[in-house]
């Protein structure tokens, strides 16, 4: 007889959590408290969001854009474009003007819901992009009196009034569009990556498995990573159709604000950066019994590798899980995961063991394949020594860019991912690095990250950053610029000795800075470009302070 051939549509998974879990609540931080409201109610305002933009002349295929930080109205937004057959594309707040104007322009965008204390990000724009048609403005606290010059405009709330609270999903294909994500470009104009509604449902699904990250109804879940990056790393979906609490913190991004609200809604799952997870451990370590953390059993960190000791410490101090995830906008995001107990065998491992494989990239996701391959495309052994390029093939991976097809980035229906690293022969996934961050002197590579992270996990050192640097002899030397703890006294040479437990001498830092901050990227990741522009702009030159 067979099956039915239901298409893989989103539609079909968005409405459930509402439908089991009514009462459980959509909680948005705001700037005294927090906003809340019920999942019915929120699958009940998408539905309307559905309908006002369908009334604003929105079909499927359609690119709605927005321009919010993590709440419940980004969330119906999600909801309400992905269940009409629209396209949600969303934009990043931390993007420059310039790129912002380039990426609207090219999805040709037609409407932008945006949060009102994001507007001002979007003035200087007034006028330059002809697609946006109407601007639609969620409002919280204390920016009741917006404006905006970029298009005819309305508030959120009076868009949505009145229209009806069930809108009859259509069938669509399962290859249509359902996301639109810009990656913020190394080099030229960002790229888009376009998400089905297949890729993503599969996705979805992954995510939700008890060895990915087993997200699950019973979860309060923390989504810190924004909605405007790689569709929040897929948790806006699963917790939808899972029937999940979620907290968001919205603009409200400083650790503390962070801690106590996690600490004070019992959030069990949380997703961010590296450098988030440094904020909470320095804001717990500043003040041990402030917070009742006693809830949260995992966090998931991704954007780059966390360090040893910052894993240790969670598990040390917090008794939380902190899970590796590697993944790139192009793989929607989830590639590679690394949990404490990947399989049964370590279950009989020690502690120490344990942690260590956290700190690989992990193992790839059911339903994906990863591959080393060296520059003439031959596979590489997975020995663990043997480094390659890191190439990655599935059904949620980017096959080319939106309107953009850029072949040099694909091998057939492989993603070059423009990562290198190893993989092991327990089928670890280990990164080396970004292959522009590797340091190459003499002709031997050095792992900045490796440095970094060894380095990070002095006491006293809050974040280092590693850069190379030209020099005449040997092409290129590895350089570090460190941020400390406010009281810690330590010099660029005990610095240098503790590399030396770990590095061979070559491959010590030339210099050793201390700075107050670090450069980030819109994703919160150290940016390496912006590090090298400005010692070029100072006209550095390279010490030598290796013993």
């Amino acid at each position: 007889m067979g099956m039915q051939h239901s298409p893989l549509t989103m539609s079909r998974i968005l409405d459930r959590g509402a439908t089991v879990a009514p009462a459980e609540e959509i909680v948005t931080a705001t700037a005294t408290g927090t906003r809340r409201q019920t999942l019915a109610e929120t699958r009940d305002r998408a539905h309307q969001l559905a309908h006002a933009l369908r009334g604003a002349g929105i079909r499927p295929g359609d690119r709605v854009a927005t321009f919010m930080w993590n709440g419940s109205r980004h969330l119906e937004a999600y909801h309400a474009a992905a269940g009409m057959g629209a396209v949600l594309h969303t934009l990043n707040i931390r993007l420059s003007a310039a790129d912002i104007e380039y990426i609207i322009g090219h999805a040709e965008d037609r409407l932008i819901i945006a949060d009102a204390d994001a507007l001002g990000l979007l003035e200087p724009l007034a006028g330059r992009i002809a697609s946006v048609e109407r601007m639609v403005v969620a409002v919280e606290e204390g920016f009741e009196d917006w404006t905006t010059s970029i298009a005819p405009a309305v508030d959120y709330e009076d868009f949505i009034a009145g229209q009806p609270t069930r809108y009859d999903w259509p069938d669509i294909d399962e290859n249509s569009p359902l996301g639109l994500c810009y990656t913020s470009g190394t080099t030229g104009n960002p790229k888009g990556v376009e998400y089905e509604h297949r890729s993503q449902y599969l996705h979805t699904m992954a995510q939700c498995m008890t060895d990915s990250m087993g997200l699950s109804a019973t979860d309060t879940v923390c989504g810190i990573v924004p909605m405007f990056h790689a569709m929040g790393w897929g948790i806006p979906w699963s917790a939808l159709m899972l029937g999940c609490k979620q907290v968001m913190p919205h603009r409200f991004m400083d650790p503390r604000r962070l801690v106590e609200l996690m600490a004070s809604e019992g959030v069990t799952l949380s997703a961010g950066v590296p450098t988030i997870w440094q904020g909470v451990k320095a804001t717990v370590q500043a003040d041990p019994d402030a917070h009742d953390l006693s809830a949260l059993s995992r966090v998931t960190c991704g954007g780059s590798a966390p360090p040893a000791s910052l894993i240790r410490w969670f598990h040390d101090t917090l008794d939380v899980e902190m899970i590796q995830g590697w993944g790139l906008t192009e793989t929607s995001p989830l590639a590679t995961l690394s949990r404490r107990l990947m399989k049964r065998k370590h279950l009989a491992m020690s502690l120490d063991e344990q942690l260590t494989n956290v700190g690989k990239a992990g193992q790839l996701m059911p339903g994906l394949e990863v591959d080393i391959f060296d520059t003439d495309f031959n596979r590489l052994p997975h020995d663990g020594e043997s480094v390659g390029e890191i190439l990655i093939r599935g059904p949620w991976i980017c096959s080319e860019y939106y309107r953009n097809p850029q072949p040099e980035r694909f091998h057939g229906d492989w993603l070059i991912t423009g990562d290198v690293g190893t993989i092991d022969p327990e089928e670890y996934l280990v990164i080396a690095d970004r292959s522009k961050d590797l340091v190459k002197s003499g002709g031997e590579w050095i792992s900045s990250v490796d440095l970094e992270n060894h380095i990070v996990a002095m006491d006293g050192v809050a974040q280092a950053c590693v850069v190379a640097q030209p020099h005449p002899k040997w092409d290129e030397r590895p350089v570090a610029l460190v941020i400390l703890d406010p009281d810690a006294e330590i010099s660029p040479q005990s610095i240098l000795e503790h590399c030396t437990t770990r590095f061979a001498k070559w491959q010590l830092p030339d210099d050793i800075m201390f700075v107050e901050a670090i450069p980030l990227t819109s994703t919160g990741k150290m940016d390496k470009k912006v590090v090298r522009a400005d010692l070029e702009a100072k006209n550095y030159v390279l010490p030598d302070l290796r013993p």
